[in-house]
């Protein structure tokens, strides 16, 4: 019995916006067409292996080898064309997206093949070429920066590293309101921004999680330096519609010491 080759052979292109392609070859015998067992149990497993949901086209292009006549030839390479895509309708594969179905005829030897036998072998088949849509983007977990920038995302944390606070006040030093004039101009130019801003505290217990702001004599003081910072923003013409204010006491060490502790951050809300 003549050994049946199949063989799945995979060539994949991907980079960004660039297409998928999977090419899938089944080989048959001389003047043979109909899928045996085995070949039928390997479409099947090549079919299970491939993500479905994300095909686009399907093009089954049938060979021969070059003995016989053309038409000969013609007629039997779309025959085996036929035979796969009957195999794929079969497994579930939607027909529309099948979008060509053609018999090649015969598949001339190039000069100088060392093994006549192997090559012509190898020439009687079906070739199944399989285009899939891009592969969505991954899911970006939010991340922390110290600058604003065009490609936040929900959740993505802005620390203003040198928007900082004496110990005990929620009141703006000079340094930092050079830098928040920074921060003013990038938000103007960044409009579909709606943020969070989050005040920050250390250094109180655990059992009191927000600290006494030393100007106003309560225990407020991460929420007073948050709204301080949302005051001065909309001094500087950033609408209050995109900007909510809280202060988190001293729920969200960042862990790196007391001074990074004693911060605002803002926390991007909507794009």
């Amino acid at each position: 019995m003549k050994k049946i080759f199949l063989i799945a052979v995979f060539f994949l292109f991907q980079a960004a916006f660039s297409q998928e392609e999977t090419l899938y070859s089944v080989y048959f015998e001389v003047n043979k067409y109909n899928l045996d067992d085995k070949q039928g149990n390997n479409v099947v497993a090549f079919i299970k292996a491939i993500d479905t949901a994300r095909i686009e086209t399907i093009q089954i292009f049938g060979y021969c080898d070059d003995r016989g006549k053309d038409e000969y030839n013609y007629k039997l390479s779309t025959k085996r064309a036929n035979t796969i895509r009957d195999t794929l309708l079969g497994r579930g594969i939607r027909n529309k997206i099948i979008v060509t179905i053609e018999g090649k005829g015969r598949i001339m030897l190039e000069e100088d093949i060392d093994n006549v036998s192997e090559a012509r072998s190898k020439n009687r088949r079906v070739d199944v070429v399989v285009n899939f849509r891009p592969v969505p983007p991954p899911k970006l977990e939010p991340g922390f920066y110290n600058t604003l920038k065009k490609d936040l995302i929900v959740g993505d944390h802005i620390y203003l590293e040198n928007i900082l606070f004496e110990r005990g006040s929620s009141k703006l030093t000079a340094k930092s309101r050079t830098e928040l004039e920074k921060v003013a101009r990038l938000l103007q130019k960044y409009k579909n921004l709606n943020f969070e801003i989050q005040g920050h505290i250390c250094c109180t217990p655990s059992f009191q999680k927000e600290a006494i702001d030393k100007d106003t004599r309560k225990r407020e003081l991460s929420s007073n330096r948050a709204l301080t910072v949302y005051k001065f923003l909309i001094s500087k013409n950033i609408s209050k519609n995109r900007m909510t204010y809280k202060g988190y006491g001293n729920t969200k060490s960042l862990g790196k010491g007391t001074e990074y502790d004693r911060r605002v951050e803002l926390v991007i809300t909507k794009i």
